[in-house]
């Protein structure tokens, strides 16, 4: 199942664990954001984690670290040579399209894969296959962008056709797909996923930073405004009509248990 060109090229000129590792503020702030959250609901390690659409493994470093067993998988040969060499077991593949038995993981990743899936047919393979590999019981998490947040920001390009149209289409970039919150989440309940529940990872401070940076000129804006930026966001994630201010969302959903013909869910 081919990537789409436009997709490869921009990951092979850029440099994606910088995105989240450099120091820059917003970038911060999702990472600890996405840690805080997986921690409270993955299973104890050591379980058995599926990455899909992992990059270069940034969350599978501090997976593996924490003592998971992770495997991951992306589809850019980069991406997978820099996870492999932080020794970290990776291969190319796609979430379409999963070389791996049924219910062989403890909890499956879906943490790039559906930015980069416009058509609603390649999203729907992809939470399918992340049901068909995690084992009954296990997590499944999925990253979205929020379709609504970039309203929020006066200076995002393009927002109002991202609100009508949930498409992104960049001069030197993939097309991106950003999802309405109910859909995220009947997304992975026609998967045959349980209990699917979107977590904002920014919170409401994240266009404020988007402010600062470029009335500042600085992309790390202090420890301060990080720290009232993740007491926002947490405060925001205890009220579920305020994850539509988040521009990254986290969906959190289990595949069924099964006990003969009865399914638990």
């Amino acid at each position: 199942m081919a990537l789409l060109p436009e997709i490869t090229a921009f990951y092979d000129g850029g440099d994606e664990a910088a995105r989240l590792t450099s120091g820059r503020t917003i970038g911060t702030l999702e990472l600890v954001r996405t840690q805080e959250l997986l921690r409270r609901h993955l299973p104890a390690p050591p379980a058995d984690v599926l990455d899909v659409g992992g990059g270069p493994g940034v969350h599978a470093r501090w997976l593996t670290d924490d003592g998971y067993r992770v495997t991951v998988i992306d589809p850019v040969e980069k991406h997978v040579r820099h996870a492999r060499d932080q020794g970290l077991t990776a291969f190319v593949g796609d979430a379409r399209q999963l070389e791996y038995e049924d219910a062989s993981y403890d909890a499956v990743l879906l943490l790039g894969p559906l930015y980069h899936l416009p058509d609603s047919s390649g999203r729907a393979r992809a939470w399918r296959e992340a049901h068909r590999t995690v084992r009954p019981g296990g997590l499944v998490a999925a990253a979205a962008l929020n379709r609504y947040a970039r309203l929020l920001d006066p200076g995002a390009d393009g927002a109002l056709d991202v609100a009508t149209t949930g498409l992104r289409t960049r001069r030197n970039g993939p097309t991106t797909y950003y999802h309405l919150l109910a859909e995220l989440c009947d997304e992975a309940r026609q998967a045959g996923l349980t209990n699917p529940a979107v977590h904002g990872l920014q919170g409401p401070a994240y266009t404020a930073l988007k402010a600062r940076e470029r009335h500042t000129g600085r992309r790390n804006l202090g420890p301060e405004a990080l720290e009232e930026a993740l007491a926002a966001a947490r405060f925001a994630d205890g009220h579920p009509d305020l994850a539509v201010t988040s521009m990254h969302v986290l969906a959190l959903a289990h595949r069924p248990l099964t006990i003969g013909p009865n399914t638990v869910a």
